[in-house]
């Protein structure tokens, strides 16, 4: 039997509340109000490429987002408490790097935008998901996710190995790129970027700034 594709289409606005099953809105703790408002840009890893999990194919790059309706899909499957707790950080509104990971070629294909802020991610109650969470309930789910939507493709992709010798120029030397979360916290797949260095890295699609 082939693999299943998971799903990313946003769910409808009936069942993509932000109050838990029990009727109970998800409670924000204050160090995320008080944080919410610190980034306005990140960088959102996702798998081009096929890979099966739990009988599961969890591909999504970002053709696979132009693909959906209204070019808008659910970021979901985020099962690391740093990455969530970024997302719930995020506004209608702020933009994103969407970073090709896990691939050939790891690096950034293209900008997408936030264009609904953070919500109980079903698919953690989802037996057959491949990001099924057994410990999280309803009345008090774990797990937040956001809709995005796809704002266009980079003039060209940017690679992960131009990001390094940027990165590590500017450490050097210094630079916007001295710290960014991408080789500092790599291992996040939801990672902030300061104005600056989403600035730095957006200009990297003209040729010229090429190293």
């Amino acid at each position: 039997m082939a693999p299943k594709k998971r799903s990313r289409a946003a769910p409808s606005h009936s069942e993509a509340s932000t109050e838990t099953a029990g009727g109970r809105k998800a409670r924000k703790e204050p160090a995320e109000e008080q944080q919410k408002d610190s980034y306005s840009h990140w960088l959102m890893k996702s798998e081009p490429e096929s890979r099966i999990e739990n009988g599961v194919d969890v591909k999504f790059g970002i053709e696979d987002l132009k693909a959906l309706p209204n070019q808008t899909g659910c970021w979901d499957g985020v099962r690391n408490y740093q990455a969530r707790n970024f997302m719930r950080d995020m506004r209608v509104g702020h933009q994103a790097f969407f970073y090709h990971s896990n691939c050939k070629e790891p690096g950034i294909a293209g900008l997408i935008k936030v264009v609904k802020e953070a919500y109980v991610d079903h698919t953690q109650f989802d037996k057959k998901d491949a990001h099924y969470d057994p410990s999280s309930k309803p009345e008090n789910p774990k797990w937040s996710m956001v809709d995005v939507q796809y704002e266009r493709t980079m003039k060209r992709f940017i690679p992960l190995s131009e990001l390094k010798k940027h990165h590590l120029q500017h450490k050097a030397k210094g630079g916007p790129l001295k710290g960014v979360a991408l080789f500092t916290r790599a291992r996040l797949s939801v990672q902030p970027l300061s104005e600056e260095e989403f600035d730095f890295v957006l200009s990297l699609e003209d040729a010229d700034n090429q190293i």
